[in-house]
């Protein structure tokens, strides 16, 4: 088999022989604590990235192994040989999900797996598509249907639509914010930045006070806040399960809209949006007419924690008597690298204590789609996510993506000891504005 359109450039065979076997990347990967197999820890799959890079004709198997990498990263920062494995896993994908036909370097997926994705990426990119599931979603919510197809049976019969289910977010509380963020939010102090703020598209949907929350605490720090209206996906999704051609044309339409408000900075508010959109250079580094605007736009992009951290607080933090536990989101520990951060800004907050978890850097088992397409490990990993986090103790438990904080509250629940997961945005503005420690309970 030709494998020309593999690895055109031949990147990808200088990083698998970065890789040494040393094992360092064994201790940090979920699938591999979980089931002890070689081919199912980094330099497994490496190995086998290596064999279809060498013209090998992947097995089922092979291409199973490969698909049961949850893209978290965490074996990057563990590498000692800087093995850049996220090139070599986000390769792999985009070889299933956009083959050049006729040359396959892996397996067709099933018809099912085909169809789950079609449904995911048809859907959840466009929040006004997802807004219409959730019509349907709090119907089955209140007749109890949803305990139904969650049930053993459809465990058995449709484990993805019984998976969905699972993580889906609950009925909002009443006076939950409803409405949408104005395009605009002043700064309530002197100036000191003029941001644009991404919405994201589950954020958005499911999770629209954490963007209200963002909002507010940007502004009560001196920053005009922009909001464009009519900001698309920013295609992390697509980008992180190989459909680089579908996140390209997401990068070009959010590039193009965040231009036209010449803002400073660019703060995100989801680990996976953001991880994405630093990744926009190297995306459209082989279009010459958007490189340039790529990598500017990449420039610009500050995780929200990250973004407070390097402006310095201005606003005045009131006391928020609570434990909470800290759980390192994967994008922006591992892929972002920023786990100082968002602790720093939680410890300034008077009589607060962060709680740390045994395993505040293992994957929760959400991983973009991953607890979608594959629910049997994401909800072993969720459980040992719901095991560690209990044992802190905490009150409620924080973290930087909203795929982590449906995943996460979903298998604490599952587990017996249901907890609140808001976000860090959410703990801050309660702080600034002097709430008490009851209203993020």
């Amino acid at each position: 088999m030709s494998d020309s359109w593999l690895d055109p450039t031949g990147e990808l065979r200088e990083v698998v022989g970065d890789c040494v076997h040393c094992g360092f990347c064994l201790t940090a990967c979920p699938t591999y604590e979980l089931w002890g197999e070689e081919m199912d820890s980094p330099r497994g799959r490496i190995h086998l990235i290596s064999q279809l890079l060498d013209g090998a004709e992947a097995s089922p198997a092979a291409a199973l192994h490969l698909d049961r990498c949850l893209g978290c990263m965490a074996c990057v920062p563990a590498c000692p040989s800087g093995v850049r494995y996220d090139r070599l896993i986000e390769a792999a994908r985009w070889w299933a999900a956009e083959p050049a036909e006729p040359v396959r370097a892996l397996p067709p997926r099933s018809a099912r797996q085909r169809a789950l994705r079609a449904a995911i990426f048809a859907t959840f990119p466009y929040p006004a598509r997802l807004r219409l599931m959730l019509g349907p979603l709090r119907a089955a919510q209140r007749t109890g249907a949803d305990r139904l197809l969650r049930g053993k049976l459809a465990e058995r019969l449709v484990p993805e639509v019984a998976a969905a289910l699972r993580v889906a977010p609950g009925r909002p509380s009443k006076g939950a914010h409803r409405g949408r963020l104005p395009g605009f939010v002043a700064a309530r102090s002197e100036r000191r930045a003029v941001v644009g703020m991404l919405t994201g598209c589950v954020q958005q949907v499911f999770f629209p006070q954490v963007n209200l929350a963002t909002a507010r605490v940007l502004a009560s720090e001196g920053c005009d806040v922009v909001i464009p209206a009519r900001q698309g996906c920013c295609g992390a999704l697509s980008l992180h399960d190989g459909r680089r051609s579908e996140a390209a044309t997401f990068a070009r339409g959010l590039i193009e809209t965040f231009e036209r408000t010449g803002v400073d900075a660019i703060v995100v508010n989801s680990a996976g949006c953001g991880s994405a959109m630093k990744e926009y250079a190297d995306l459209l580094r082989g279009d010459p007419q958007w490189a340039a605007r790529a990598e500017a736009m990449s420039a610009k992009v500050a995780d929200f924690s990250e973004f407070l951290s390097g402006l310095g607080s201005a606003a005045t933090r009131h006391p928020l008597p609570i434990t909470v536990a800290y759980h390192d989101a994967c994008h922006l520990a591992s892929a972002q690298r920023i786990t100082r951060q968002p602790r720093e800004l939680l410890k300034a907050i008077p009589d607060l204590q962060v709680a740390e978890p045994p395993d505040a850097g293992i994957c929760c088992g959400s991983a973009g789609i991953y607890n979608l397409v594959q629910p049997g490990p994401a909800r072993q990993l969720g459980a040992r996510k719901a095991s560690s986090v209990a044992g802190t103790g905490a009150d409620l438990v924080v973290s930087g993506n909203p795929g982590c904080a449906l995943q996460i509250a979903s298998a604490l629940a599952a587990a017996g000891n249901p907890k609140p997961v808001v976000h860090l945005a959410e703990v801050l503005d309660a702080s600034i504005r002097a709430r008490s420690a009851r209203s993020l309970l």
